[in-house]
């Protein structure tokens, strides 16, 4: 059964309910665990840390209730490792009859340096509700409080507004329900000779285990939803950890099921209460689409979903290609346009030309398996696409790829040509040891999703060394900093950058930064 729905004045969609079923038959039971408390700590100045703040232990997490709180006091609950779920703890009241009600605030954060931002100073551009942190009143002690809602964390830090002169507050046993899709403890980790790369991985595994929850979400501070682009390389991570195909198909047919009526998928998708999409398209993220498709039938060589979702896919490329001139030029719109990073600040028009070359090709080896007799008209059109990216992009003089009007030379344009194999061998390690010597290092990109693709890159050109040190400069950075997980947003330059006008919504476990252990396990075990 399909039938029609609008969101917006501007876009209708079409709802597959057999897909939609499919997607709800592999919906995940969340594996629960008690976490208890580790330990009571206090904020400390630390250059080494991010935005030079760390924590000190003042006490064993055993000595909690023997804090009798006040107006005004504060304490600092340390989980020892960043968690996701729900938080409970029971409180108590000392001294003479409660005569008044417990009021008291509670903040969550991933990283120290949250903890000393005030959310009333916020004024970025993304919701404030997002701010994790909440205020309770209790007019009866003692109870065991558990808050309602999910929070990723590592650090609680209680703040008491008030109790009355005459009685003082006593928590005790903090709790969080950490819930995943996956258990970290049945993958089979690499035993790697180089120690930092170890911890590289050891991170990247919790960053991956800790958004894999209903669906492969982005993150789970926020948005806590399904994009593609994320998805992409959660699922090749997963490939290569926790092997979990169910949820790629659980997210799979849930992009299938619900296209605009002209055929594209949305960039993303709510899944709570019901499954909505998004109304935001990205030129890059339909195309990856079939990037998914195809990983997941060369993991899995699964012929049904592949049957189910092969026109879906079609779609996209011939939607994608609709935009190409009879020269093979990528010719990019306002109306959908191509993502590679949220900066804006270099030309993506040869990055965009590469990426429907990379999909293309996989879609013909899709288009093979199907026996779509149409394949010899996606062989021209990506000879007619190859050919235009080597005469007209390729500037033989500097050894690099321009792109635009004005010829513009950027990292992205040279690492996704090497990425969907555009020049021979000898010529793709050629490209990106001159990228290395006239554009490392690497300025105006700050997210581990364009770093992801430098590094595999440098790895696909046979610069082993080379992409092995950029992981370490860029994802080893987060770990110096205090990392537990991996960032949503990152700058070397400028640790505290933040794309929403202020650090305390950024999210420091996010699902495009969990790369290093699919990029380990390819290129170096």
């Amino acid at each position: 059964m399909a039938f029609t729905f609008q969101i917006n004045n501007d876009v209708q969609f079409r709802h597959n309910q057999a897909l939609l079923d499919k997607s709800a038959s592999y919906r995940p039971i969340l594996k629960e665990t008690q976490v208890k408390a580790a330990s009571i700590v206090a904020l400390e100045r630390d250059t080494q840390y991010l935005e030079g703040w760390g924590v000190k232990q003042i006490a064993p997490i055993e000595r909690l209730s023997s804090y009798e709180l006040k107006r005004d006091d504060q304490i600092i609950i340390d989980f020892g490792d960043h968690q996701v779920g729900q938080f409970s703890i029971n409180i108590n009241a000392v001294g003479s009859p409660m005569d008044a009600p417990l009021c008291f605030k509670i903040k969550f954060a991933e990283m120290p340096a949250e903890l000393t931002r005030k959310s009333e100073d916020y004024d970025g551009w993304l919701s404030k509700s997002w701010i994790q942190e909440e205020t309770v009143h209790l007019d009866v002690l003692p109870t065991t409080l558990t808050l309602p809602r999910r929070y990723s964390f590592r650090y609680a830090e209680i703040t008491v507004v008030d109790t009355s002169p005459k009685w003082r507050a006593v928590f005790s046993n903090p709790v969080v329900t950490a819930t995943s899709a996956v258990d970290t403890a049945t993958v089979h980790q690499p035993k790697l000779a180089d120690a930092q790369l170890q911890r590289i991985y050891e991170v990247g595994l919790k960053t991956l285990a800790d958004c894999m929850q209903d669906v492969f979400e982005d993150g789970p501070k926020r948005d806590r939803r399904l994009w593609i682009g994320d998805l992409r390389l959660q699922a090749l991570a997963n490939y290569a950890t926790f092997k979990d195909t169910d949820l790629v198909k659980r997210c799979l047919y849930l992009f299938g099921a619900m296209p605009t009526t002209a055929g594209r998928i949305p960039a993303n998708v709510f899944t709570k209460p019901t499954a909505v999409p998004d109304d935001t398209f990205l030129f890059d993220y339909s195309l990856f689409f079939i990037s998914i498709l195809a990983d997941y039938e060369a993991f899995s060589s699964d012929k049904t979903v592949l049957n189910d979702l092969y026109r879906v896919a079609k779609n996209q490329m011939d939607l994608a290609l609709a935009q190409v001139t009879s020269e093979g030029k990528l010719k990019l719109t306002e109306e959908n346009p191509v993502f590679i990073d949220w900066s804006n600040d270099f030309d993506k028009e040869t990055a965009g030309q590469a990426i429907i070359i990379y999909t293309l090709k996989q879609f013909i080896t899709l288009a093979e398996l199907v026996n779509d007799t149409s394949l010899e008209t996606y062989t021209a059109i990506l000879r007619k696409l190859n050919q235009y990216a080597k005469t007209q992009l390729f500037d033989s003089q500097s050894g690099l790829f321009v792109s635009g009007d004005q010829r513009e030379v950027n990292v992205a344009s040279q690492v996704w040509m090497t990425l969907a194999h555009v020049l021979d061998p000898e010529q793709t390690t050629a490209l990106m040891q001159t990228t290395v010597t006239k554009l490392f290092p690497i300025t105006g990109i700050a997210t581990p999703y364009m770093y992801h693709h430098i590094t595999e890159a440098l790895f696909e050109a046979g610069l082993k060394q080379e992409a092995v040190q950029l992981m370490k400069d860029y994802w080893g950075k987060m770990i110096t900093l205090g990392a537990d997980t991996y960032w949503e947003a990152f700058d070397p330059n400028q640790p505290d950058y933040s794309p929403y006008g202020s650090p305390i919504l950024n999210s420091y476990c996010h699902a495009w930064s969990c790369t290093p252990v699919y990029l380990i396990n390819k290129y170096l075990v």
